[in-house]
């Protein structure tokens, strides 16, 4: 079996691909897993598949394994790639954007949340490159079969919203793709997080990596012996007892880095389902409190963050550039309800 697909979203430099999947039958007798695979994928190597094994990019069940591991009968092997697969068309479709600006070099797009940003495993349209591709196809000039490979340089999760860029040029690509690598690039995220967070402002230090049992799953790793390097700044906007209004300012990038740092500071992201926002972290027993939660729930069905603000020089002029948007209706109407409902509790407590 011979599959390509996409195994996570790109928020950083850390995704894989799904490149080979095999499934051992019934009957199979115990034999090394690098002879196993040089057995069955055209062209590669004993060498290219210990290299593979060392750098944990063959799974078996989900689990790493060493180059001497057997494979046994009824087995999953999954081998990664981070090199996407090249067959990934972006076939344009007119999907309606909310373009915050565009020029000859750049578009910066408010993405709604709900839109996974590149085709991938299980979204091969219906993306946000998918509407790209169809909006520059309106426009005399531009390569839309160039874009796709070329324009993103970064990414937000399917259920977060915000800001965007991409890139129209080749020189753009590079010249933004390093702005994020040095770490550059002014974002603002604005977060609904469980918990009243203890301090007005902090800075989150801690290795964002792969959650080493369910590999789509991230986790914080403070002694740093896992995962990459994440920093996360933030600082408390509003507070309403149950739950803390934030603005998160990254200074680095890594799949799922607030969601996972705020997580390992106690402060779950409202309503994310990946890192147990989805249920009631702090707050009282009573079913009319319970009620109230699921409401809003039911009002923002997703992670209650937002990618606010993206500033960044501009690849042509060399001019710092500043773009901000409106936090979402789902997220704004949260936010009141609990304004709301703090004050009718303090309201209660001084009658």
């Amino acid at each position: 079996m011979n599959e390509e697909e996409k195994y996570t979203d790109l928020d950083s430099n850390e995704a894989l691909y799904q490149k080979f999947v095999f499934k051992t039958d019934a009957g199979q007798e115990p034999y090394r897993i690098d002879k196993f695979l040089m057995n069955r994928i055209e062209g590669a190597t004993r060498n290219k598949i210990q290299q593979a094994i060392h750098n944990k990019m063959v799974l078996v069940n989900g689990q790493e394994v060493k180059p001497n591991f057997k494979v046994k009968p009824n087995q999953e092997i999954v081998v990664y790639t981070d090199t996407a697969p090249e067959e990934n068309e972006v076939i344009p479709q007119n999907i309606p954007l909310d373009i915050f600006h565009e020029d000859d070099h750049v578009i910066i797009v408010n993405k709604e949340a709900g839109m996974v940003v590149h085709p991938g495993s299980g979204n091969y349209d219906g993306t946000l490159l998918n509407g790209i591709a169809w909006h520059l196809q309106q426009n005399a000039g531009v390569d839309i079969e160039k874009l796709p490979r070329f324009g993103l340089v970064h990414r937000i999760d399917k259920n977060t919203s915000g800001l965007l860029v991409l890139a129209k040029t080749e020189l753009a690509m590079r010249h933004l793709a390093k702005q994020f690598f040095d770490h550059t690039v002014d974002r603002k995220y604005i977060a609904l997080v469980w918990g009243d967070v203890e301090q007005d402002e902090g800075t989150i230090i801690a290795h964002v990596g792969r959650n080493l049992r369910y590999r789509k799953l991230f986790e914080a790793y403070p002694e740093g012996d896992h995962g990459k390097e994440a920093i996360t700044h933030y600082k408390v906007l509003e507070r309403f007892g149950y739950v803390t209004l934030v603005q998160c300012v990254l200074e680095t990038g890594r799949t799922h880095q607030i969601r996972v740092h705020m997580k390992h500071i106690g402060h779950p992201l409202f309503n994310d389902d990946f890192y147990g926002g989805d249920k009631i972290v702090k707050g009282t027993i009573y079913a009319k409190y319970k009620q109230f939660v699921e409401n809003c729930f039911a009002i923002c069905p997703r992670q209650a963050l937002h990618a606010k603000t993206l500033g960044f020089t501009h690849p042509a002029t060399g001019e710092k550039v500043f773009f901000e948007s409106d936090i979402p209706a789902d997220i704004e109407q949260v936010i009141e309800k609990w304004r709301r409902y703090i004050s009718s509790v303090l309201t209660r407590k001084n009658e």
